[in-house]
């Protein structure tokens, strides 16, 4: 259960970091809140998911997945120039994230 709540909160922190650059400085209404609400969530989750797991996975886990989803929306939906170097530098860095899953050890 630890680990699925990590993920889910890291995938909010990709929506938290979107909505920030959406919100042009807090300015736009939408993504501020959007942005807030996603925050406190994936904050929330990640505290719950350290009271099991090692902290430095968890973050690094967290990071990971925050800054692989929102580089490739960014990519996708973004304008953000497409390259198979970045494609292959995100799959090394997902690579790694479940690598992290793998050496954990812990059986949640």
């Amino acid at each position: 259960m630890y680990w699925l709540v990590l993920i889910l909160s890291g995938v909010l922190e990709a929506v938290w970091a979107t909505a920030l650059g959406k919100s042009e400085g807090f300015t736009k209404l939408w993504p501020t809140v959007i942005f807030a609400v996603a925050l406190l969530v994936s904050m929330g989750g990640l505290a719950f998911a350290m009271r099991e797991l090692p902290i430095g996975t968890a973050y690094a886990v967290w990071v990971g997945i925050g800054a692989a989803l929102t580089a490739t929306y960014a990519m996708v939906f973004g304008g953000e120039p497409i390259s198979w170097l970045k494609i292959l530098l995100l799959m090394g860095l997902v690579g790694r994230i479940v690598g992290l899953k793998l050496v954990d050890g812990s059986a949640h």
